[in-house]
């Protein structure tokens, strides 16, 4: 995130002497990006954040592709994907490229015997249904219903859920994802033309530190492969850190959409911005405000991206049986637009409270196994009248 943060107690100097009340250093880590040019941040640890034990166990977690050249418009019932008690275990992967992972999950219990750590992607978790706490080393934050949740690659996390019933769309990127440039100035203030602002995102609170020894397992996910690390000391023993690079919440239903007298082109709905794919919120709002408008989006052809839409809540207009949970894929070079009698039910009408998340690839997706386990059969002849 493009403003400083700071946490827990730092030192009046950067790489200077940090000591403990008895008389011992604090350890400093630098936790940044694209080299020493990106973000980042400093933390300062009760111990040495290097102390491996042992590499218990690595293990392929590459999904299965079913399609690698999909041309057709695909639908699936994000809901039937099977419930799991571990966290991880629970994130299936349905739609991949070189650049992103699209995963699904249905986590029933907490993340408490072990921590997780990406160091190949940031993640973006959207929650569909569920509460509970992310704990990082940077400290926690609560989250609920709509709320995204931006890990940066190489965090230490651990979620812990309130109740059983969870549902979340995660994002992985292989490249970084920042808030769209358009929406900031020069200095990285949120301008006064976005939907959104500085105040509607929520950063770390509540800095737990942990000053234990033990066996403590850190699950590391890189290329496709985990790598279950066992340390010596607790990953939270972070005492206080200071910088700009760190895990945030932004709740969807923080979103501003922006109307017009005619029909908005989707960019008008971008949440988050990597180099490689973008990521938009519908949300409720009025309708166009031109006496002949038509509400419903008109047809077009995504000649230069695959299309995903994760159905959220409400009645989404411009499709037909369309459930929570529901996903839609909408290969790049192939028109789509409304079903059958969408524009017409459209025309009069003044607002919509249809909420859905879209992730716009600049990459083909390939289509997975666990993608082809939850398939609507036909879904690409659903245009015909």
């Amino acid at each position: 995130m493009p403003h400083y943060h700071q946490l827990g107690k730092i030192p009046h100097k950067r790489h200077t002497t940090f000591k403990k009340a008895d008389g011992s250093l604090h350890y400093e880590q630098l936790f940044g990006t694209i080299g020493f040019e990106g973000m980042s941040s400093l933390l300062y640890h009760l111990h040495r954040p290097t102390m491996v034990k042992e590499v218990a166990k690595s293990y392929s977690v590459a999904p299965k592709i079913a399609e690698e050249k999909n041309m057709l418009s695909l639908a699936m019932e994000g809901f039937k994907i099977s419930a799991e008690n571990d966290y991880l275990k629970s994130r299936k992967t349905i739609l991949v490229n070189s650049d992103c992972h699209i995963i699904l999950a249905a986590p029933k219990h907490s993340q408490t015997n072990y921590f997780y750590k990406n160091t190949d992607s940031d993640e973006l978790i959207f929650v569909h249904k569920g509460t509970g706490t992310l704990k990082t080393q940077l400290g926690n934050i609560t989250f609920g219903y709509g709320d995204y949740l931006l890990v940066p690659r190489g965090m230490i996390y651990q979620i812990h859920f309130d109740t059983e019933d969870n549902r979340l769309f995660i994002v992985e990127s292989k490249r970084p994802i920042y808030t769209p440039k358009r929406y900031r100035n020069w200095f990285g203030q949120l301008l006064e033309h976005a939907p959104y602002c500085e105040r509607d995102i929520r950063r770390p609170s509540e800095l737990e530190t942990f000053d234990e020894w033990g066996d403590f397992t850190v699950k590391v996910k890189k290329q496709n492969m985990m790598h279950e690390y066992i340390y010596a000391s607790h990953p939270f023993d972070v005492v206080g850190w200071d910088g700009y690079n760190y895990p945030y919440a932004f709740s969807i239903h923080d979103f501003e959409p922006i109307t017009g007298r005619v029909h908005q082109p989707p960019p008008v709905h971008q949440t988050f911005e990597t180099d490689a794919f973008v990521v938009c919120s519908f949300v409720p709002r009025l309708y166009d405000y031109h006496p002949e408008s038509i509400p419903a989006p008109y047809n077009h052809s995504n000649i230069d991206s695959d299309e995903v839409l994760y159905y959220v809540d409400g009645d989404f207009m411009s499709r037909n049986n369309i459930e929570k949970g529901n996903i839609t894929l909408h290969p790049a070079g192939i028109p789509h637009g409304p079903h059958p009698g969408a524009t017409e039910r459209s025309i009069g009408q003044t607002k919509t409270e249809e909420l859905a998340v879209m992730v716009d690839t600049f990459k083909p997706l390939m289509v997975t196994e666990e993608a082809m386990k939850i398939l609507i059969k036909d879904y690409h002849k659903s245009w015909l009248a």
